[in-house]
């Protein structure tokens, strides 16, 4: 009997979101003849996804609600389209859809292999919101066989709560990233002024009152120094900056802001260094893509940003929530010649290469999908040729 191909759901909270991060693995099963449905809001670049070969179907989310009928009715949705689609595995991506997907595959019996892209703001404010999220994962997960986490620190949490079982939990780094894509480029020569910039959503937990507080210490001392932003203002998200507050920024000249941008490399490839003095991350994109194109870092000495950072060779670390330490690490940064930057930039192209790699990740997801998905039916020994190289 002819084995059938994979039929295979990613579900994500944006499409933005897959096509930014999860193209590379949607690239590779498409490439090994997978039946690919993106299950997301329907939005920026729901057409390039189509255009490549994808299936989607919309999901009607909201990304921040609490409202248990809210999260009932996604339930009962996300059940709907696999019912219907009858998908063979399902990837899935950010909290809601990993929660709220686990149960509906996990009562149609359909393998699920949820990736904890980060523990949020959740985890970081405690409490019973914590509490409650933790309640959720460990309910949802119970017939999961393999939970993927982006770093060392939230698997490690997870298995510690019980929330999951040592055996079902693996960690692969981030979501990967298409190295030629972000080429090194070469370390900015004499500049007049040193660029510190900041991408990211403008949000307190992502450290941006601290970028901003440590602009103002740098400045008095050191007039050569500009300090950047680019990224969005996030209004849904509760520890979101103001638009007022960012307005007033602007105005004292502390920071120059660039807005948002389809395309960070223009802006990785001009700047210094990189800052990200986040309070947790899962695998910080903004980190990884800097360190591929070979531009130094400075973040936090947090999970997540310490999988990306190495103390001293690419980047430094500081402490979370203090601009004090922020400052240090940074005038740290000045009193390096151009050549040790440089050679920074340089260690931390290595290492995305030896870690980060996209195929990397692939390889996980095909060894994961091998395991959960029936081969009497199916052909899952599919990985694509241009990446059964970096097999382990």
């Amino acid at each position: 009997m002819k084995k059938k191909m994979l039929n295979v759901i990613i579900t994500d909270n944006t499409t933005w979101s897959i096509w930014n991060f999860r193209l590379p693995l949607v690239k590779h099963l498409l490439e090994a003849g997978c039946r690919v449905t993106l299950l997301a809001p329907i939005g920026e670049h729901s057409e390039k996804l189509e255009s490549i070969g994808c299936h989607l179907v919309n999901l009607k989310l909201d990304r921040n609600g609490l409202s248990p009928i809210g999260n009932f009715e996604l339930f009962l949705s996300m059940r709907r389209v696999f019912k219907k689609e009858r998908p063979d595995v399902v990837l899935g991506y950010t909290i809601k859809n990993n929660i709220f997907g686990a149960l509906a595959a996990g009562n149609l019996r359909i393998p699920f292999i949820p990736n904890i892209t980060g523990l949020g703001t959740s985890f970081i404010s405690g409490g019973f919101l914590q509490v409650f999220v933790e309640f959720l994962y460990k309910f949802s997960f119970k017939r999961v066989q393999v939970a993927f986490f982006q770093n060392c620190d939230d698997r490690d949490h997870f298995v510690e709560r019980n929330l999951v079982q040592p055996l079902q939990a693996r960690v692969v780094p981030g979501s990967g990233i298409d190295v030629d894509q972000f080429k090194p480029q070469p370390y900015p020569k004499n500049s007049e002024k040193l660029i510190f910039l900041y991408i990211g959503r403008l949000l307190r937990d992502k450290g941006i009152y601290e970028f901003v507080g440590a602009a103002k210490e740098i400045k008095k001392k050191n007039s050569n120094t500009i300090f950047k932003i680019l990224g969005p203002i996030d209004a849904a998200n509760t520890s979101s900056v103001q638009k007022e507050v960012l307005e007033n920024w602007i105005a004292e000249g502390v920071i120059e802001y660039k807005g948002v941008t389809s395309d960070v490399r223009p802006f990785i490839s001009a700047a210094n260094c990189i800052v990200l003095p986040s309070y947790r991350e899962g695998a910080p994109r903004t980190l990884i893509e800097a360190a591929s194109m070979a531009r130094p870092l400075i973040s936090t000495d947090v999970a997540g940003c310490r999988s990306v950072v190495n103390h001293g060779e690419n980047g430094f670390l500081c402490d979370a929530r203090s601009t004090t330490s922020l400052v240090a690490a940074i005038e740290e940064f000045l009193d390096l010649s151009e050549e040790e930057r440089s050679e920074m930039g340089k260690s931390g192209r290595a290492k995305i290469k030896s870690e980060f790699d996209a195929s990397l990740i692939s390889v996980a997801y095909f060894s994961a999908i091998d395991e959960v998905v029936d081969r009497a039916y199916f052909d899952v020994k599919v990985i694509p040729p241009k990446i059964r190289g970096v097999q382990k």
